[in-house]
């Protein structure tokens, strides 16, 4: 048997097992699901410090401590969110209309998972889909499976012990982008959920099965001439030094208008970020973006200032925060403008407001269109007219950009590890991904005839000198 006959037999193997555990998972009622959910987040809770410190261990990535609060999100944040939703059987009915939705599950479900957030991703996808009675086959990162695998093994414990399907859980070996691919293009499939890299994202589209998959940030911040500049600075430090910026949401780039760059400049400084000189610029460059590409060197991916400065052969003073690029241009030649999930800004100051918001639709365009976009300001009309403009799904006003495009912490917006850029993205949505995406609603519809419609002359609608505006008018003679 061949290396790809045997990839196919395990992709077959995986999803007979799913397909089963489908059958008798969609004969559970709203309340046997619920029970699965809870015992599983109450288990990934509990496990939280346990499984933060495990992925810190093994990837190398980010601060432990803010992996503990990311599977905090991913648990608690999350089950709130859910644990009261409809997802089996009648979820509405309207009078009016006579229309009754049922809510059916998808079938498996094959999540991808990341390096940067391996453990929170496992659970947050985890819930969502036993939430709608989906069997979820787990696909980890090469660099962070003992950590995935553990997670798995945890919620699959807890959804067993509370009367789950067996294989409602599974995770896949790892390491085989040929299997990886198998299971993507399965035909017994129903759905992919990919978190990753733009390459993996591509590969799920391209798979034949249905994909929900996100986009590159590149976030652009504007900060206007009426933000508390403080306030403004403050949150963009704890949001880009969260995770050591390995949420895709976090802030990119910063723009100012000349007005104000003086002072915003001193803010960041007091609040220890540095300003590169165009020398460490350039030395920083060559360490944050691989040379000749567009992409970010996987080797600086969610790693302190220290070593990032360490590796680039530039000293810069102890307790730094956030290294700042100050560059006057984007694209090609200007690498820190694109997306780097470290603590590394870029920073531009523009002559004026108009500028400013042009160059945010630029860097939005360069490599994040889609996914979010911040503004620090206290006028209602400029940050109206910053929404309008900006192609994102996510406007995050005076917010950190990532908690705030996570969701349930800051806002609104449903908890959630995935978050769609609608089709700027080359995604199927603008939301934050959640339980409410994993379900197919049936429609009901009874007899409730149109008689507008059956009152219409016929013979009008045959007649081609009949115009529309004679028509329409009958149509709607009897309101």
């Amino acid at each position: 048997m061949s290396e790809l006959e045997n990839f196919l037999e395990t992709a077959d193997q995986v999803l007979e097992r799913a397909i089963l555990s489908a059958a008798e998972f969609q004969q559970f009622d709203q309340k046997r699901t619920d029970q699965i959910v809870e015992a599983v987040f109450k288990a990934g809770f509990n496990a939280r410090v346990k499984l933060a410190r495990m992925a810190h261990e093994e990837t190398g990535i980010g601060v432990w401590e803010h992996k503990v609060l990311k599977n905090t999100l991913a648990t608690l944040l999350v089950y709130t969110s859910i644990k009261d939703e409809k997802t089996v059987g009648v979820i509405s009915f309207d009078p009016l209309t006579g229309m009754t939705e049922i809510a059916q599950p998808l079938g498996p479900i094959f999540a991808v998972i990341p390096v940067t957030n391996p453990t929170s991703t496992v659970m947050y996808k985890v819930l969502i889909a036993l939430k709608t009675r989906n069997p979820v086959i787990v696909s980890a990162h090469r660099s962070a499976v003992k950590c995935c695998t553990e997670t798995v093994r945890i919620c699959y414990e807890a959804a067993l012990a509370a009367g789950a399907p067996e294989d409602c859980i599974q995770i896949i070996p790892a390491g085989s982008r040929e299997l990886t691919q198998a299971i993507m293009a399965h035909p017994k499939l129903a759905l992919i959920l990919a978190t990753g890299g733009t390459g993996l994202v591509k590969a799920a589209y391209s798979s034949g099965n249905p994909a929900i998959g996100v986009g590159p940030g590149n976030v652009p911040v504007f900060i206007d001439e009426s933000a508390d500049i403080p306030f403004a600075v403050s949150n963009i430090i704890s949001s880009k030094t969260f995770d050591n910026g390995t949420v895709c949401a976090s802030e990119q780039s910063i723009i100012v208008e000349k007005s104000i760059e003086a002072v915003v400049r001193k803010e960041f400084e007091r609040q220890q970020c540095y300003f590169l000189t165009p020398d460490e610029i350039r030395r920083v460059e060559k360490v944050a973006i691989t040379e000749g590409t567009m992409n970010m060197n996987a080797a600086i991916v969610g790693q302190p200032v220290q070593a990032i400065a360490k590796m680039a052969g530039i000293a810069v003073p102890e307790g730094t925060k956030i290294l700042m690029a100050t560059l006057n241009g984007y694209g090609k030649d200007f690498p820190l403008s694109v997306e780097v999930l470290a603590p590394i800004l870029a920073f531009y100051s523009t002559k004026d407001y108009r500028s400013a918001i042009n160059l945010c639709i630029d860097l939005n365009y360069l490599g994040g269109i889609g996914h979010s976009a911040g503004i620090y300001a206290n006028n209602e009309e400029r940050i109206m007219e910053f929404s309008q403009l900006l192609n994102a799904g996510r406007i995050l006003v005076n917010t950190p950009t990532a908690q705030g495009a996570c969701g349930g912490i800051y806002n609104s917006l449903l908890p959630s590890l995935t978050l769609g850029c609608g089709t700027g993205g080359k995604n199927i949505t603008t939301e934050n991904i959640s339980a409410r995406h994993l379900i197919n609603i049936q429609r009901v519809c009874r007899r409730k005839p149109n008689e507008n419609w059956l009152s219409l002359d016929l013979q009008h609608c045959l007649d081609d000198h009949y115009d529309a505006t004679a028509l329409y008018k009958e149509y709607y003679k009897n309101h």
